[in-house]
């Protein structure tokens, strides 16, 4: 199962396939590409900002399951991640915005041609576990985009957000059981007086 890496892990295969993909073109580094705040991109052309977590219905992650013959473990917990993705252009003034559609152009279509992220991007104890993680662009209305920004004193910038399903992380709690070894069955032999 997956260890509490499992978020970094996530967000580092989502990175690496767009690094794939919309390198050398629409950008030609794939260092411009990376986990990070909008609001602090640096020299980043496009970051992606892990805004919100939500654990999935917990009647499917409720209870133990068997480890081995002596130990259970609780279930592991599985997560919706919410990302943030903002292009940002270093084009001058004239070419920005049309520098940034390109370039969430080129994401957008990445997302769109990979639902699946596939395993090769897949590091650490999710590539251990062959854990699926599903991507795909959020349907968020343009109000809950403004609350998202207008946190900040920062302007609005182009953005989508994308989710990402399939994350789990394992419970460290377990627990001891000990298996019936013998059963006798038997027969009590009845006394004169019960007759």
């Amino acid at each position: 199962m997956a260890d509490y890496t499992a978020l970094t892990e996530a967000g580092a295969a989502l990175i690496e396939l767009l690094r794939e993909n919309l390198t050398p073109e629409p950008l030609g580094n794939r260092e411009l590409i990376s986990l990070c705040s909008p609001h602090e991109s640096e020299n980043n052309q496009l970051t992606l900002f892990l805004y919100h977590i939500e654990e999935e219905a917990q009647s499917m992650t409720s209870g133990y399951y068997s480890v081995d013959s002596e130990t259970e473990r609780i279930r592991p917990a599985q997560y919706i991640l919410h990302f943030l993705m903002t292009p940002h252009s270093k084009a001058p003034t004239q070419m920005k915005e049309a520098d940034c559609y390109r370039i969430m152009g080129a994401a957008l279509q990445t997302i769109r041609d990979n639902p699946v992220i596939p395993q090769r991007f897949l590091s650490g104890s999710i590539a251990a576990e062959n854990a699926k993680l599903h991507v795909m662009i959020d349907r968020t209305s343009m109000e809950q985009m403004l609350k998202i920004w207008n946190n900040t004193s920062k302007d609005y910038k182009l953005s989508a957000v994308l989710t990402v399903t399939g994350v789990t992380i394992d419970s460290g709690v377990t627990r001891h059981v000990t298996r019936v070894k013998e059963v006798v069955i038997g027969t009590k032999a009845k006394k004169e007086d019960d007759l």
